[in-house]
C-alpha cells in the first residue's frame, strides 16, 4: 500500500480489533510472504496507536501518531523480521510459535523507525527512502516556525521528530512486553531485546562521537559499525528467532557469529554506497557521510593508506572536506577520486568479500538445514553481498594490498 493511501486508510478505518489470527494462523502461510505478513501486524498496530492517539488530541494524532504511521507502513525492506521469521522457522519454530514471532518482528519495525527517524535529526538529512525525512515533513507543514535562512534547522521539526521517535521506540517494547510465550522463552527474548536496545544507542552515540572527535580510528569505525548495525540489523533479530523457536546454544552462537559477519558487511557496504552510491537506487543524497563528517571505516582507511604514501594532498581534501554540509558535486567527485587513488575502496570490497565467506562457514556451523534455512543462506548472502548496480566498481588496488 502506498504511504499516502496508508494515510487515507489509517483516517477513515474506524478502531479495529486487538485480536489478529487469519493471516498467522499458519507459519507456512506467513512463509510465502513474510514481509507482506509483517506488514498486517503492523497495520494493527499503527492503527491501535493512532485511535488512542486521536483520543488524546486531534493536532498530535495528525502532526505525529499519523505521520508516524505513513513512516512505518510506507517503506523499508523488513530485513530484520525476515531474518528473526526465518531463523525462527529454521531451528523448528511452527505454528505455535508464529503469533510471537510476528508480534517481535513487527517490533523491530518500529524501533528501526526510532532509529531512522532519530537518526536523520543527528545527521540533518532531508531525504529518506527518496522523500523528505520526517522532521522536513514536520518543517514544510510550519514555515513560519521555521529559523531564518541560514540559521539551521528548525528546532521545532527537530523536536517533533525526536518526539515521533520515542513514540515508535515505546510501542516496540510495548510489543514485546506484551507477547505471549512461556516463562523461559519469554526471559530469554527480553534479555536479547534489552541488550540490541541498549547495543543501538552506543552504536549511534559512538558514530556521532567519531564525528565531534572527527576520529580516524579503523578500531573504532568497525567497532561502531558493529554495535549501530551488524547485531541490531542481522545478528540479534536472528537470537530471537532462534530463541522463539528454542534453539539450542550451539545452533544460536553459530547463527549469530553468520549475522555478525553479514552484519559488519552490510554496513561497510552502506559506507561505500554513502560516497559512490547511486541516489535513484538508495533514496538518499550521495555524499551525506562526507557532509555529515561521518567516521566511516572507508574515511579511516583511506586517511590510514594516504599517510603511509605521504599522500598529503588527500589528507588535505578530506581535512577540508569532511563535514561540510555546502560539499558541491564537483568537490564529491574530487573526494571519490582521492579516496580510488588510495585503495581503499578497493579493500572494503575485499573485507566485504571475506565477512560473506565467513558468514557462510559459520551458517554451516549451525548445522540447519530444509527450506527454511535454505531462505535464511540467501537473506544473509543479500545482506552482505554488494549491489552492483548501486555503486561504482572499485578499481584495482594500487597499492596491492590483499588483506
Amino acid at each position: 500500500m502506498h504511504a499516502k493511501s496508508v494515510a487515507r486508510h489509517l483516517i477513515t478505518t474506524p478502531q479495529r480489533q486487538t485480536t489478529y489470527t487469519t493471516p498467522h494462523s499458519a507459519a507456512a502461510a506467513v512463509d510465502t510472504d513474510v514481509a507482506a505478513a509483517v506488514n498486517r501486524e503492523l497495520d494493527l498496530v499503527c492503527g491501535e496507536f493512532v485511535e488512542y492517539s486521536r483520543s488524546l488530541d486531534a493536532v498530535f494524532a495528525r502532526d505525529v501518531a499519523e505521520r508516524l504511521a505513513v513512516f512505518v507502513l510506507g517503506g523499508g525492506s523488513r530485513i530484520r523480521p525476515r531474518f528473526l521469521w526465518w531463523a525462527m522457522r529454521a531451528c523448528g519454530g511452527t505454528d505455535s510459535h508464529a503469533p510471537g514471532a510476528l508480534r517481535v518482528a513487527a517490533a523491530l519495525e518500529l524501533i528501526q523507525s526510532c532509529a531512522l527517524i532519530h537518526d536523520d535529526v543527528m545527521d540533518q538529512s532531508t531525504v529518506r527512502r527518496g522523500r523528505p525525512s520526517f522532521h522536513t515533513q514536520i518543517a514544510l507543514q510550519y514555515p513560519a516556525a521555521e529559523p531564518p535562512h541560514g540559521a539551521g534547522p528548525s528546532p521545532f521539526a527537530q523536536s517533533a521528530a525526536v518526539l515521533a521517535g520515542d513514540l515508535a521506540l515505546s510501542c516496540a517494547d510495548d510489543l514485546v512486553a506484551d507477547v505471549d510465550l512461556e516463562p523461559p522463552v519469554r526471559t530469554h527474548v527480553l534479555r536479547i531485546w534489552r541488550a540490541m536496545r541498549t547495543e543501538m544507542v552506543a552504536g549511534q552515540y559512538l558514530d556521532l562521537h567519531g564525528q565531534a572527535t572527527t576520529s580516524r580510528s579503523a578500531v573504532q569505525a568497525i567497532r561502531t559499525v558493529c554495535l549501530k548495525t551488524a547485531r541490531y540489523t542481522v545478528e540479534r533479530p536472528l537470537a530471537l528467532g532462534a530463541a522463539l523457536a528454542g534453539a539450542d546454544d550451539a545452533t544460536t552462537r553459530a547463527l549469530t557469529a553468520a549475522g555478525r559477519c553479514a552484519g559488519i558487511a552490510f554496513q561497510l557496504r552502506d559506507d561505500l554506497l554513502g560516497v559512490f552510491g547511486d541516489p535513484q537506487v538508495t533514496g538518499k543524497p550521495s555524499g551525506d557521510d562526507i557532509r555529515s563528517g561521518k567516521a566511516t571505516y572507508l574515511l579511516a582507511l583511506t586517511h590510514s593508506r594516504a599517510r603511509a604514501t605521504g599522500a598529503t594532498a588527500v589528507i588535505d581534501l578530506l581535512r577540508d572536506c569532511r563535514g561540510s554540509g555546502d560539499l558541491s558535486g564537483p568537490t564529491l567527485s574530487a573526494v571519490r577520486d582521492a579516496l580510488r587513488s588510495t585503495g581503499a575502496p578497493a579493500q572494503v570490497e575485499r573485507r566485504i568479500e571475506r565477512l560473506v565467506r565467513a558468514s557462510e562457514r559459520h551458517l554451516a556451523a549451525a548445522r540447519i538445514q530444509g527450506p527454511a534455512a535454505h531462505h535464511l543462506a540467501k537473506l544473509l548472502r543479500r545482506v552482505a553481498s554488494p549491489p552492483r548496480h548501486a555503486t561504482a566498481a572499485a578499481p584495482a588496488d594500487p597499492q596491492g594490498d590483499s588483506r
